[in-house]
């Protein structure tokens, strides 16, 4: 924009004596422009302060000439907002974009619906249960008999059960090993008749997690699986390559399945590529949410076949972050086959995943059918693709990839967005380079004035961020955690409107005494200019980071330049009327809808997560701060309407007043966090287990010996809202932590001791299962090398927690697991999960110890833990009588565990 070259003290005058004058009329266009230069010199407190002109304050008189209705702006935005949210929602339902299908060579979800409910029907399926190593591997072979019978005589079909023994190392929940022996695989490859050298796989797994039916996670897959087994062995069209089914049976046991079939099943040689089907939440649609490594072959090849896409490389990077506490079977086949794949899972609803509401009834069968669709069309895509033969060579760089509402997918070499990301950035240079180069008899202060407006704008985002963070530490603090989890929508009435509001008033009080005799005009396109250079800055900075993520950052820069360069002309004009306002929304339109879209899926995850995230993260703090920062990019290109708009009193009085009732409401405690309503639960969860300890000293002797019933609760509110339901249980009965023990000498069953601190721990009778464990010592002795060898056996049940904490003096050199290399768990004990299948041999292990002179003896101590997850060992009387007193609102996961500590 350009200005008259008259000086500015004419032009003082002249604006002085049109606002003593009034404005009864419009000023001419001349005038106008003229009167958009900008009138303060400094943003020091050291620059000259400025008289508000005799008609009234300075803000008052601008808006009576072109000031927006404060009014129609605000719900103007907020409709605009509310409808590109509608817009999403009906994306996010719309789950499959045509009739059931169901017509020969096409995926029938009702049959894949049969499969689901026979599987779900014989309930959680632990490791090393009859359920899961007997009756669905039954089930499973009987349908896949089925499948060969009915099948095409153009395809060959081989079953093998794979029963693997192995160990892996991994840097999962802070790092630990694991054993299994005896697990169960059920491996089916489908080639054609002649053979092929080289296959893709499809991988599920069948076993769930203890005390919960696992109908998404994961039996609804294995039931696609063979749906699409079904589809592919009957169809008349011959494939170049073979497909490989796995059924796992021991995933939740920390991805041990996958690890036993690529490190020792033949076929694994023969994998080329894999898809690996997941949950983190209960129907849906399924996401992909992680690709490769490298290969952008096989995004190219979701692109072409997918029916139904949903994918986002957004997802990728956020998971492989580390900040999801998940990981899935793609880490075994990435790290310890060098395999790419695809990595797609459910993720809506996840309040119920891994509970007793994760039932066959709560998966629509769209869900099914989109996924059955999808994978079937991948699968055949991959297995007629002359890429998998030669995957190697493909194998570079990386793919920016991202679904428009599910409809298609957009993607292209991170190098090409990489161009593009930089040429985006060149024209904001440009555009920005134009005025900052013009004389400043042109521009004036423009210069100035941005870079206070810049300071102004982070201040407001920095004020803004530590507002809504004193309200969640404050909310905390006083026990009212949660409030949000049952009634989403608490979040954004507490915390978005705080943020918003605190926006608007630091840039009201900007725009009132600092930018007061300057253009409403010239103050929104500063504004805009503003935060088109912030959104710039995010571009750099991703892109140099070789983040493919960096893609968002432009949608952000491109159109919001390429609608100011639009409606520039008539913004001069005519100013913020109702025409301009139209063409800049409808300009918006693209990164304001897909970022809504990306929100909404942010949300959906995060939101569960934090309600199982563990006692020592706040997760008001948590949410407060993501949905600040969400606000804030919404919020960007829309505060110059604050400088357009006549007034914002109305405004931040409306929000002040729904965060400041809110705020009281939920100091109040009327929002409850949790819900057992059956059609949509969201229930807490709580771990109990009932255990006996024992402590021998250095001669073996048992120095200590005590039972319980040990209680943790999986989120920040600890058993605040159990105790008045179940008086016992209170803070008179916290948990102490043994310091002489690993793990403050409880059975841990994963790691995740240094997420959840806060567990009690009610006296209770000693529990007497009838497959007792065994711990003993085998041999000792001493190393040509100087170290001491100790190795030990164990038998007990399906799932086992050994831990091992040298003293001091004393380090772990090598053992007998992982690759034998001795790894710590974070706080510096040493963590191994075992499980094994039906039928398993003893546990023998060794670990060897290096041992300064000053200490010869009590080198380490060890304990082993004894999970009982399934049968009738895993329930005992006062368990059971505990468990029953919890209300509805809970899901109380209950087993009966042993601990035995010892020390050599």
């Amino acid at each position: 924009m350009e200005w008259g070259s008259e000086s500015a003290a004419v032009r003082r005058h002249r604006v002085g004596v049109e606002r003593r004058e009034g404005a009864a009329a419009a000023p001419p266009p001349e005038r106008e422009a003229r009167a958009q230069e900008p009138l303060v010199d400094g943003c020091s407190g050291g620059g000259r302060t400025r008289k508000r002109s005799p008609g009234g304050s300075g803000g008052a008189s601008r808006g009576a000439e072109t000031g927006l209705s404060e009014v129609r702006a605000a719900l103007g935005l907020a409709l605009y907002l509310i409808a590109l949210r509608t817009l999403v929602q009906l994306s996010l339902q719309q789950l499959v974009l045509r009739g059931a299908a169901g017509h020969r060579g096409e995926f029938d979800a009702l049959q894949a619906r049969d499969y689901l409910e026979h599987i779900t029907s014989i309930g959680p399926r632990t490791t090393g249960s009859p359920e899961n190593e007997i009756l669905t591997v039954h089930y499973l072979l009987e349908q896949i008999k089925l499948i060969e019978v009915q099948s095409n005589s153009l395809h060959k079909i081989s079953v093998d059960v794979q029963r693997p023994t192995g160990s892996f190392s991994i840097d999962f929940l802070g790092g630990f090993t694991s054993y299994y022996d005896n697990i169960t695989n059920v491996v089916v490859k489908l080639e054609p008749r002649d053979g092929a050298q080289h296959a893709v796989l499809a991988n599920c797994h069948f076993d769930s997690v203890a005390n919960s039916p696992g109908a998404s996670d994961d039996a609804v897959s294995c039931s696609v699986m063979l749906e699409v087994l079904r589809v592919l062995s009957t169809s008349s069209e011959a494939l170049h390559h073979a497909v490989i089914f796995l059924f796992n049976g021991a995933e939740e046991n920390v991805l041990q399945a996958s690890h036993g079939f690529i490190t020792q099943h033949p076929w694994a040689s023969l994998v080329r590529a894999f898809i690996n089907l997941e949950a983190a939440g209960v129907g849906g649609k399924e996401l992909v949410f992680q690709t490769g490594p490298e290969n952008p072959w096989l995004v190219q090849a979701y692109v072409s076949a997918a029916k139904h896409p949903f994918a986002s490389v957004v997802a990728q990077e956020v998971f492989q972050s580390g900040i999801i506490p998940s990981d899935t079977d793609f880490r075994i086949y990435r790290d310890f086959g060098n395999i790419p794949g695809i990595d797609l899972a459910f993720i809506e609803n996840g309040y119920i995943y891994h509970t007793k509401y994760d039932t066959a009834d709560r998966i629509l069968t769209d869900s099914i059918q989109r996924a059955g669709d999808n994978i079937l069309a991948v699968l055949k895509h991959l297995a007629t693709s002359d890429m998998l033969a030669a995957a190697s060579k493909y194998r570079h760089g990386n793919m920016v990839f991202f679904d428009v509402l599910g409809l298609f997918v957009i993607a292209y070499p991170s190098r090409i967005g990489s161009i593009i990301n930089y040429m985006v950035v060149m024209g904001v240079v440009l555009y920005l380079g134009k005025k900052f180069l013009q004389p400043k008899h042109k521009t004036g202060n423009y210069k100035k004035d941005f870079l206070c407006g810049l300071g102004i704008t982070l201040i407001s985002w920095f004020t803004s961020l530590v507002t809504v963070l004193i309200i969640a530490v404050f909310i905390s603090l006083i026990g009212q955690s949660l409030s949000w989890y049952n009634h989403f929508y608490v979040s954004v009435c507490l915390y978005g409107t705080a943020t918003v509001a605190k926006i608007i008033l630091i840039h009201t009080l900007a725009k009132r005494f600092y930018y007061m005799n300057a253009s409403d005009q010239y103050l929104g396109e500063v504004f805009f200019d503003i935060s088109l250079f912030v959104h710039c800055c995010f571009l750099v900075t991703l892109t140099y980071q070789g983040l493919c993520s960096a893609f968002i950052s432009a949608v952000w820069v491109a159109f919001p330049l390429l609608t100011k360069l639009c409606v520039h002309k008539d913004f001069k004009q005519h100013g913020a009327q109702g025409k301009f306002i139209a063409f800049y929304l409808l300009g918006m339109f693209i990164p304001y809808l897909y970022a809504l879209y990306l929100i909404w899926a942010v949300f959906e995850m995060f939101t569960p997560i934090l309600g199982r995230s563990g006692s020592e993260i706040p997760p008001d703090v948590v949410l407060a701060s993501i949905l600040a920062g969400c606000t804030m990019i919404l919020s960007s290109y829309f505060i110059n309407f604050i400088y357009l708009a006549k007034s914002t009193k109305k405004t931040m009085l409306t929000l002040t007043l729904v965060c400041a009732i809110t705020f009281l409401l939920v100091c109040s405690g009327t929002f409850f966090p949790y819900s057992s309503n059956p059609a949509n639960p969201k229930p807490k969860r709580v771990f109990l287990q009932h255990m006996t300890r024992t402590f021998h000293d250095l001669e073996g002797n048992a120095v200590k010996r005590d039972s319980g019933i040990w209680i943790n609760g999986f989120d920040y509110t600890g058993i605040s809202h159990i105790t008045p339901h179940i008086p016992e249980i209170n803070d008179s009965i916290r948990a102490h932590c043994e310091e002489n023990a690993p793990l403050c000498g409880f059975p841990w069953y994963l790691p995740v001791h240094f997420l959840i601190r806060k567990n009690w721990y009610l006296p209770a009778p000693e529990v007497s299962p009838r497959n007792p464990p065994h711990f003993r010592l085998i041999s000792k002795e001493q190393t040509p090398w100087d170290s001491i060898k100790l190795t030990f056996e164990a038998t007990g049940p399906s799932h086992m927690s050994f831990y091992v904490r040298a003293h001091k003096g004393s380090t772990l050199s090598q053992w007998s697991l992982g690759n034998g290399t001795p790894v710590t768990s974070k706080g510096g004990d040493y963590f191994v999960f075992y499980s094994h299948g039906l039928q398993a041999s003893a546990w023998q292990f060794w670990i060897e110890v290096q041992v300064s002179e000053e200490h010869p003896e009590e080198m380490v101590t060890v304990a082993i833990a004894a999970h009982y997850l399934s049968g009738e060992d895993k329930r005992s009387p006062h368990l059971d009588a505990l468990k029953e007193k919890f209300p509805d609102w809970t899901f109380p996961s209950a087993w009966v565990c042993t601990y035995d500590l010892f020390v050599f």
